[in-house]
């Protein structure tokens, strides 16, 4: 992974460090900044107008594969924080995430995240709903 500058087209979430993130030593608890990622995608997928509750219902719903993740600097209590996500590549049935936690442009958390594409009822891979594909590929800037 490389430590890279804030992207100017990255979505940005911006989050403030409440006491329930934090552990004992009043940083925050490593599983944490999973789920702050986790609130980056999510939030990115409802700007292009995709809630996932409605997905689901579709028979449509994104799963984890992988995470790589590098930890650099803590995140304390009080710190606002910014979720940069970007797409970095798509296929039909999966797409991966470039995300990382940023306090100002101090760079705290790295990591690159696959997600599959997913039938939530029979867990078994699908191809992504054309529109999502489309707008991520318009993300990444490779829509023809």
């Amino acid at each position: 992974m490389k430590h890279r500058a804030p992207a100017p087209s990255a979505h940005i979430l911006v989050l403030r460090v409440y006491y329930e993130d934090t552990d004992a030593a009043g940083i925050v608890y490593y599983a944490n900044y999973l789920r702050f990622i986790e609130r980056g995608r999510t939030e990115l997928l409802r700007t292009l107008g995709h809630d996932q509750g409605a997905l689901m219902r579709e028979g449509v719903a994104f799963a984890v594969r992988s995470v790589s993740a590098e930890f650099l600097k803590p995140a304390i209590l009080d710190d606002l924080l910014a979720i940069e996500t970007r797409v970095s590549s798509l296929g039909r049935a999966q797409v991966c995430f470039s995300q990382c936690v940023r306090r100002e442009s101090e760079l705290l958390f790295d990591a690159e995240v696959r997600i599959a594409c997913i039938d939530p009822t029979r867990g078994k891979p699908i191809r992504m709903p054309r529109v999502i594909h489309e707008q991520m590929s318009i993300l990444m800037g490779t829509l023809q």
